[in-house]
């Protein structure tokens, strides 16, 4: 057995001294042994709840990692905190709490372990904002931490017949194809029937969207900024064999806790700099560069958009994984998954080995005992890479002096320059019904401006908008700028993040239909043809912030504390401000 000095641990406050009788009354109550109430108490954070099938199986995956917990002598304590599922919120105003939901998470695991004295956590999440919310935590508590992943969902065939469509015939189906489906159903080329098969076959399985989307973008970062153990993000949600991560991930927690090792020892700037790197290779979700500034906020490291964009920059792209590509995370995942990945990023110098990991190995550790190669047809080698830099780039200029971000992953770098006249439209509903009506030009660039995160507020995802445009065959035809986001399943030429945003003023705020708009991605630019002197005189007669329905309630609250996007969006100062770590109250 493992000795644990709970002297110096959390929990002494709740286990030990006869002060504390209350207390264990309450641990008998519930079963607790003796024996575990003396062990370190171990949260098992999970996001589980019946929303999406993105969330249903943590709770069973939730139960190895018990046991995984108390095979190593700790005693593991189930906690759930929320989730707002974005394929459920997405459309409308449901939306608008997806990104506060991440905040929410971070709060609310932060305090449950705070109030019963945890002396370590292993987070389950399974969404888009659950994984970065629960990394969040970690980091913020600085406890010995472990995340899991909890899997991609397997993906869906369409019938074979005539009634659908022979290219949704041939390809694997996601979420993401089911939102085009919706697009080709409004303009006529999809039948009520076709539409009514493919929405019962689409998400056959429990488990994430399965493209290249924020979540799995979210948990190939979890491996590559070490929080999670290796590959233990790919296996798709069904697999039961999954558990073994599960028991594997509760032992590890124990190790780390007997070791000492806390979640900012894994979490660093060149542990950031790994998984911004494994974004930008595997072509993931242009919402990597909100969350890794974040979750460096929570260690009190300087990482912002920009940061995060350079990386992307000077990182060839080489694992071909929808929305961009034609891959889905199952197929990743039975070619070697994210530990094949950085194996190659490794062969090109672009992958910091010494950071440690979960496992109590450093990456390079680790890679070592990675034996499979790039099988050339999901992960192709990284010196015949798809292009030659990252499937997600960085802008600024005059239209967004603090950046913005689009994804050019499968885009032609001959379609990734774009000019054109602004259509611009006030909220993400007003863009939606003009789509619906075909009531824009081929060649225009639509602006979606109020989406920002205080201005929203929540800064919503604009997917319904987009995957109707490709839908309609628009998607290379116009491009999209907002200063709220796209969803990780977009596809097309569609720049998010602009700030600053609308609400704060930002040069979206100024823009009139039929300005000339240039967007760049080759060379990083976002400009407006609009001088310098026709900018401020336009700022001058702006009316304010465009006033939102959310007068009181947490969206309300949220809108008062959210910060700049190109800092992450946060909502409180972060461990530069801080003046105690949790761990050693």
């Amino acid at each position: 057995m493992t000795k644990f000095d709970k002297s110096k641990l959390p929990s002494r406050y709740v286990t030990e001294g006869p002060s504390k009788a209350p207390h264990r009354s309450y641990m008998y109550a519930m079963g607790v042994s003796e024996e575990e109430i003396h062990q370190p108490l171990v949260g098992v954070a999970t996001c589980w709840n019946e929303a999406a099938p993105c969330n249903i199986a943590l709770n069973r995956q939730a139960q190895a990692v018990k046991m995984g917990v108390k095979q190593a002598y700790g005693t593991p304590r189930e906690f759930t905190t929320i989730t707002v599922t974005d394929g459920i919120a997405m459309g409308h105003e449901g939306m608008r709490s997806s990104l506060a939901s991440r905040e929410a998470i971070a709060d609310t695991v932060e305090l449950t372990m705070r109030g019963h004295a945890y002396d370590a956590i292993v987070g389950l999440a399974g969404c888009d904002k659950s994984l970065p919310g629960m990394m969040m935590a970690m980091v913020r508590l600085n406890t010995p931490s472990v995340f899991i992943y909890g899997g991609s969902i397997l993906p869906g065939k369409a019938p074979q017949v005539e009634e659908i469509p022979e290219d949704f015939r041939s390809r694997d189906l996601t979420v993401q194809d089911m939102f085009e489906a919706v697009g080709r159903h409004q303009n006529g080329t999809m039948s009520d029937k076709a539409l009514d098969m493919l929405e019962r076959v689409a998400c056959p399985s429990s488990g994430a969207c399965g493209g290249q989307f924020t979540a799995n973008t979210m948990a190939c970062v979890s491996e590559a900024i070490g929080l999670a153990l290796m590959n233990s993000s790919g296996m798709p949600a069904p697999y039961e064999s999954r558990d073994a991560y599960g028991e594997a991930s509760g032992r590890a927690v124990m190790t780390l806790l007997e070791k000492n090792i806390r979640a900012r020892d894994v979490v660093t700037l060149k542990s950031l700099q790994n998984a911004a790197r494994v974004v930008a290779c595997t072509g993931g979700s242009t919402n990597a560069g909100l969350h890794l500034p974040a979750i460096a906020h929570e260690a009190g490291i300087d990482f912002f958009l920009d940061d995060v964009c350079e990386i992307f920059r000077d990182t060839p792209y080489f694992v071909d994984l929808k929305p961009g590509g034609a891959y889905v995370a199952k197929d990743l995942y039975d070619v070697g998954g994210i530990p094949v990945v950085m194996k190659e990023l490794r062969k090109a110098g672009l992958i910091h080995e010494d950071c440690i990991t979960a496992s109590g190995r450093s990456i390079g550790e680790e890679l070592e005992l990675i034996e499979r190669e790039a099988d050339g047809k999901v992960i192709y080698p990284i010196d015949a890479p798809l292009t030659k830099t990252g499937g997600v780039v960085g802008l600024k200029g005059n239209l967004a002096p603090e950046g913005a971000i689009v994804k050019v992953a499968g885009i032609p770098s001959q379609n990734q320059v774009f000019t054109g006249p602004a259509r611009v439209f006030e909220c993400e509903e007003e863009a939606f019904e003009a789509v619906q009506k075909r009531g824009y030009e081929e060649g225009e660039v639509i602006v979606i401006r109020n989406e920002g995160p205080a201005g929203g507020p929540g800064m919503r995802e604009m997917l319904a908008t987009t995957a109707a445009l490709s839908g309609q065959g628009m998607g290379k035809k116009v491009a999209l700028i907002t200063d709220g986001r796209f969803s990780g399943a977009t596809r097309g030429f569609c720049v998010g993040h602009v700030g600053p945003e609308a609400a704060h003023c930002g040069p979206i705020a100024l823009l009139k239909n039929g300005d000339m708009i240039t967007i760049n991605a080759i060379t990083g630019d976002l400009s407006v043809d609009l001088s310098d002197e026709e900018l401020a005189t336009r700022k001058e007669s702006w009316p304010g912030p465009r006033e939102t329905l959310y007068a009181s309630g947490a969206l309300w609250k949220y809108a008062q504390l959210v910060g700049a996007t190109y800092k992450g969006a946060v909502t409180h100062p972060g461990a530069e401000h801080e003046r105690h770590v949790y761990m050693d109250i």
